[in-house]
Order: C-alpha cells, then sequence, then structure tokens
C-alpha cells in the first residue's frame, strides 16, 4: 500500500492483480529507479532491460496466444502504472512494441503474419514501431500524405513519419499509408531498401526513450505485407486506443512516484527548525494531491474493468486520457515545488516526470483532441473543422 492511498485502493483488486502489481514494482525498484537518472542525463534507451520486460511478460501482454502473456486491462493497467512510476519512456517502450506494432498485427494481421512476427515480439527478440504521425498530419491522421503503389504484385512507399517511437532500434515497422483503396496498413522491415530512422535530438522530454523522423524512399515490399483486415483509419485508430488506455494509468504513476518523493523530501527538509510536512502550507498541498492520485486510480480502474467486460467506449477512453494526464502533470509541478530548488536537479524524480508528461500530454491525442471527441458526445455536434 502507497502512502498516498486513502481508500484502500489495492482491496479492489485480485490476488493475482495484486501479485503482477507487486513483480513489475520489484522490477522497477531493483532495474530502473537506481539508473533511471543517468539514462534520462544522456538520452540513452537501456536497451538491456528488454529482455527483462520479457520475462515477466510485459511486451504484448494483454493479447492470447503467440507467446504473449493473455493478461487482462486491469493487469495491463497495473503495469503501466508501476513502470511510469520507473520513467514515461520506458512505459512508453511497452506500449509502442505492445498496444501499437504487436496489436496492429494481432488486430489486422494474416494468421501467417501473427506465427511470424508476435512471438519473437513477445520474447523481446524483435523490437517494432509503429508509423502514422507525420511532420504535417499529428493530430489529423487523414491528412497523411505518405502514399503506397502499386508496382505489379509489389508495393512501393514513399513519404515521412514523425515522432516514431523506437524506429532506430526496430526491426519491424507497421507503416500507415495512403493507397487508392484508402489508409492501409504495412509490415516494413526496417533494414528494407529506403527505409531510414534518425533520432530526433535534442530532447527536453522523454530522454531515456527514443522518438524518430522515418523516410521512406521506394520502399519496395511484396504483396503480402499488408496488413489484409485493416482498411482506413479505424485500423490505427484500433491500436491508438489500446495506448490511449495504458496512459490513463502510466500518468497516475508517475504522479504517484512524484508525490512520494516530494513527501519524503517535505518529512526530512527542515525549514525554520521544523520539518516542511509540519507546516499547512505543504500538507494542503500533500493531501490535494493524494486526492487526485486516488480519484485518477479509481477513474483508471473503472475504465479498466469495463475494457475487461467489453463495454469500453471509445470516448471514455478520452476522459481518463485527458483527465489524468491534465492532473498528473500538475502534481509532478507541484511536487518540484515543493522540493525547492533541489527539485530541479536529477537526483529527485517530480521534474524528469513533468518533462516526460509534456509528452505523454500530448501524444495519442492531444487536450484539445480529446476535448473535442468529449464535446461531440455531450452535445452531438463534431466541432474538429
Amino acid at each position: 500500500m502507497y502512502d498516498s492511498d486513502l481508500i484502500g485502493f489495492d482491496s479492489l483488486l485480485t490476488e493475482e492483480e495484486r501479485q503482477l502489481q507487486t513483480d513489475v514494482r520489484s522490477f522497477v525498484d531493483s532495474s530502473i529507479k537506481p539508473r533511471i537518472a543517468g539514462w534520462y542525463e544522456d538520452a540513452v534507451f537501456p536497451l538491456e532491460i528488454v529482455p527483462e520486460m520479457a520475462k515477466l511478460g510485459l511486451l504484448g501482454m494483454h493479447l492470447k496466444g503467440y507467446g504473449c502473456a493473455g493478461r487482462s486491462a486491469v493487469e495491463y493497467g497495473l503495469a503501466a502504472a508501476e513502470l511510469e512510476a520507473g520513467d514515461s519512456g520506458l512505459r512508453t517502450f511497452v506500449s509502442v512494441q505492445g498496444s501499437l506494432a504487436m496489436s496492429a498485427i494481432y488486430k489486422h494481421g494474416s494468421e501467417e503474419q501473427k506465427q511470424d512476427w508476435l512471438p519473437r515480439m513477445a520474447a523481446g527478440e524483435v523490437i517494432g514501431c509503429f508509423g502514422l504521425t507525420e511532420p504535417s498530419a499529428g493530430s489529423d491522421p487523414a491528412g497523411m500524405e505518405t502514399f503506397a503503389r502499386r508496382d505489379g504484385d509489389d508495393w512501393v512507399l514513399n513519404g515521412s513519419k514523425r515522432w516514431i517511437g523506437l524506429a532506430s532500434v526496430a526491426q519491424v515497422a507497421v507503416i500507415w499509408a495512403q493507397t487508392d483503396e484508402g489508409v492501409r496498413g504495412f509490415i516494413v522491415p526496417t533494414d528494407s531498401a529506403g527505409f531510414t530512422a534518425e533520432p530526433i535530438e535534442p530532447k527536453l522530454s522523454m530522454r531515456a526513450s527514443i522518438q524518430c523522423d522515418i523516410e521512406l524512399d521506394e520502399v519496395r515490399l511484396p504483396a503480402d505485407a499488408i496488413l489484409p483486415n485493416a482498411k482506413g483509419l479505424r485500423g490505427p485508430f484500433e491500436c491508438l486506443n489500446e495506448a490511449r488506455y495504458g496512459i490513463i494509468w502510466g500518468s497516475m504513476g508517475a504522479a504517484r512516484d512524484a508525490w512520494q518523493v516530494a513527501l519524503d523530501y517535505s518529512k526530512q527538509r527542515l525549514q525554520f527548525d521544523k520539518p516542511l510536512a509540519g507546516y499547512q502550507f505543504t500538507q494542503g498541498k500533500l493531501v490535494n494531491m493524494a486526492l487526485e492520485i486516488n480519484k485518477g486510480f479509481l477513474l483508471a480502474l473503472h475504465l479498466g474493468r469495463r475494457k475487461d467486460a467489453g463495454h469500453l467506449e471509445h470516448h471514455q477512453i478520452s476522459v481518463g486520457k485527458l483527465n489524468n494526464c491534465r492532473e498528473a502533470i500538475e502534481i509532478a509541478r507541484e511536487c518540484r515545488a515543493i522540493l525547492g530548488g533541489n527539485g530541479v536537479t536529477l537526483e529527485y524524480s517530480p521534474l524528469r516526470h513533468a518533462n516526460n508528461l509534456e509528452s505523454v500530454r500530448t501524444y495519442e491525442g492531444t487536450d484539445e483532441v480529446h476535448t473535442l471527441i468529449l464535446g461531440n458526445k455531450i452535445t452531438g455536434t463534431p466541432a474538429f473543422k
């Protein structure tokens, strides 16, 4: 039980869910937290932890079969929260690999494609990426310019993608492109001629993670590279919703870790011969933040139970993503303020979490996009244009 838990949250979980939470938390405490400051400062994504993640069954953990763990939505969410308590960039790895790249193949691929790629990706032997966003098409993927044309039995891809996680270390990319038949998805080995991925540097956020520009220059693919069951934007959106769901939990994990650091610091830091935690101002801040963390986790659990029951609606994912990211970043900033000047160093996590959450708040739908999704739900009138 965490100090921020004022409602007995763990009592709402099954024994199996609590055990998974404990296992992932132990991994984060032993393998991530002692080294994350160095990885963040050096802008390094630690590939050496991928086998550990695979051993825990975290890669494609919500998928069934093909070497995947077949865990529930709630279990996936609990794991995301624990991972992001370590760092958003490392939770993002699990999301890009499992919720995006693997989910695309699992949901929309042929049986041959699933058998070929998913077992190796679940084992961490193959890293995947998901190429949807473009330099001029972020929140509006319908405006993508990447195009795949037919050339005999082959497909030939040309275009650019931006902010693509893991692309420079991936062995396979799921690339979405316009075709004469509408938007389609393609499985692209990253050693294909004409495929290049360049990390975006320098960054002030997600430094222990990799985001890239991708260039596709006459990339030739065989006919069976296309995902047969993905036609139109519904294909990539179904994968994005998986990633957005994980963020609902993950963002609260970052907030909880920042809060715990601020609490511990306030108990030890003396000001005017008294611990910071003994002042009304500090206690008020800690209480208000703890309330939002409790509400955020309750919302995540409610949405996870709905997802496991098959009742989660698309707009409800927007409720969770919008609310929890917005609250998490405010909590991380407030925690940094409690730490004073020491809070701007990498010795403490709150500002690192706040910087990372700037990216988490932006990707998989900005605040504005999710606000408009909910506005459309409430009023029945779309306001995107």
